[in-house]
């Protein structure tokens, strides 16, 4: 009998595994506050080039978070849950549409320095159809596997003047994420593909993200 198929490697197998995980992880939200704005994004896994992978973009040069790395998403608007706004900003964004079936759960919300409590909504998409970023929000889109997530040598820690260690996610030699994206891809990372409990709300952020 063949060995089962590794949810690294195979896009059903992952979506069987990180449904289980994420129903059995107890997620955290953020309590309102005054001032505090809301948002959801989208850890989308689909296939690329045969590949489990994970899609990221490259925000516009011009806006909000301007020409850095993020992952599909954006504010709620009035009356919107979490994961609904992520699925409406999937399909704004890069031109992808989700609904609810294709949601396996989602992962604690991230206070971000820039006042959003950020929601990661967890998607599978085994026919997504072609992607169309929208060129006033997205510069570029890219892939990363499911399996370079999951590499020992994908998040690393830098140490800081503080005392404290940065995170960075090196999905490529040129390729380095901070939080609150590299948080939200570091918990899913450990919640979803390697079955380990994480918690990421005190780690820090570099000040450029704070705009």
């Amino acid at each position: 009998m063949a060995p089962p198929a590794s949810p690294l490697d195979d896009l059903a197998a992952f979506r069987e595994v990180a449904a289980e995980r994420l129903a059995a992880f107890a997620h955290t939200t953020v309590p309102d506050e005054p001032g505090m704005r809301r948002a959801g994004v989208v850890l989308c896994a689909l296939e690329h080039d045969g590949v489990p992978s994970v899609i990221l973009i490259k925000r516009a040069d011009r806006g909000r978070n301007a020409g850095q790395w993020g992952l599909p998403g954006g504010r709620l608007e009035d009356g919107e849950t979490p994961e609904r706004a992520a699925l409406r900003e999937l399909h704004e964004e890069v031109g992808l549409t989700a609904g609810a079936a294709d949601v396996l759960g989602r992962l604690d919300d991230f206070p971000a320095a820039s006042g959003f409590a950020i929601t990661p909504i967890v998607v599978a998409l085994d026919d997504p159809g072609p992607l169309v970023p929208d060129p006033r929000e997205v510069r570029s889109v890219h892939h990363t596997s499911l399996r370079r997530l999951a590499d020992d040598d994908t998040p690393r820690w830098v140490p800081q003047p503080d005392g404290g260690n940065l995170l960075q996610m090196w999905l490529a030699p040129d390729w380095r994420v901070h939080a609150p994206t590299g948080a939200m891809l570091w918990q899913f990372r450990e919640v979803v593909l390697l079955g380990r409990r994480a918690r990421v709300a005190d780690f820090a952020q570099p000040d450029w993200t704070r705009h």
